[in-house]
């Protein structure tokens, strides 16, 4: 016998994460278009690795949008579980984006280390002061978002990443205008490559945890097979699984032996309190079954010589010759 609580949330402040998503998205389409054309005048690698990554920003921020208005549909049909993990999706896709940019942003500034361009280091101190206010403002705009989610954890790292990349190269611009030495241009987008690379890996692998279907973050389920296992009247836990659906929705399921004579269903109802309220556990499902029945004492008779054993008490006897 089975049962399940459910507590899905999947669709709570989707409406006002979607309204931050927007405002950043406005915010990093607008900034990017300049900084495009200030990066090929300036011959800035810094400026223009930070308009690729401001286009990676935009991508990810309408790849968030759109996930969560697919998110949100209601679950039918073979989607027995809804579209939630699309968000796990777009949380990978962002994820990749960023490690790809990163390997490219790398290529190019080794390149640049050993030819250095002429560089605009006051143009490029200007534009990237500006991008910082801009990604500021977005920052804080994604800051107020549900950042469980992953994938508004993966919008927010994207423009996190853009914010440390304007500081890195407004830095760049002003050591390029007081000394002249151009290479620290690529030497800030190294920096930024850095950041790209360590909040990509960190994305791929929170989605991959989701899609291999481990347990969540901060969930030990020996701890919690331990517990049922512990619970007044259980036998045995076994098959137990616990997953994440998707971001904020973690499931279990399980198999428990009760004493015989012991009401099942009220010990179920107490096992999926206690793993409400001491795992934060709300989807669960438990077959609940008794143990076997203890077996009686077997009786062995004894045939005439030859004629073999029996172990039932009922078995018929050869007859005689």
């Amino acid at each position: 016998m089975g049962s399940m609580g459910h507590d899905h949330g999947h669709s709570h402040g989707a409406g006002a994460d979607a309204r931050a998503l927007k405002i950043a998205l406005a915010l990093i389409v607008g900034f990017m278009s300049v900084e495009v054309v200030v990066g090929i005048i300036a011959s800035s690698l810094a400026l223009l690795s930070d308009a690729g990554h401001m286009l990676t920003d935009a991508a990810a921020l309408a790849l968030s949008l759109v996930a969560i208005r697919v998110a949100a549909r209601p679950a039918r049909g073979a989607m027995t579980y809804g579209f939630g993990r699309v968000e796990i999706l777009a949380a990978q896709a962002n994820g990749i984006t960023l490690l790809l940019l990163a390997v490219w942003i790398v290529y190019e500034a080794v390149r640049r280390l050993i030819e250095p361009p002429s560089v605009e280091g006051g143009l490029v101190l200007v534009v990237a002061l500006a991008g910082i206010v801009v990604n500021l403002l977005a920052t804080w705009v994604l800051s107020r978002a549900n950042r469980d989610k992953l994938n508004v954890e993966g919008s927010f790292k994207h423009i996190l990443t853009d914010l440390y990349a304007f500081i890195g190269t407004a830095v760049a611009g002003a050591v390029i205008v007081v000394t002249g030495f151009e290479r620290a241009d690529p030497i800030a987008s190294l920096v930024v490559a850095a950041l790209m690379l360590h909040a990509g890996y960190g994305l791929v692998k929170a989605s991959g945890r989701v899609f291999l279907e481990a347990a969540p973050e901060g969930v030990d389920p020996e701890a919690i097979g331990r517990a049922m296992a512990a619970h007044s009247g259980v036998v045995e836990v076994h098959d137990l699984h616990v997953w994440e659906v998707t971001s904020g929705f973690p499931a279990l399921s399980a198999h428990v032996v009760v004493r015989a004579g012991l009401d099942c269903h009220e010990l179920r109802h107490a096992l999926q309190r206690e793993l409400e309220t001491r795992f934060d556990l709300h989807h669960t499902t438990l077959q609940v079954d008794h143990e076997a029945a203890p077996q009686g004492p077997l009786r062995i008779e004894v045939a005439q010589a030859g004629e073999g054993l029996s172990t039932s008490p009922s078995a018929s006897r050869a007859p005689e010759k």
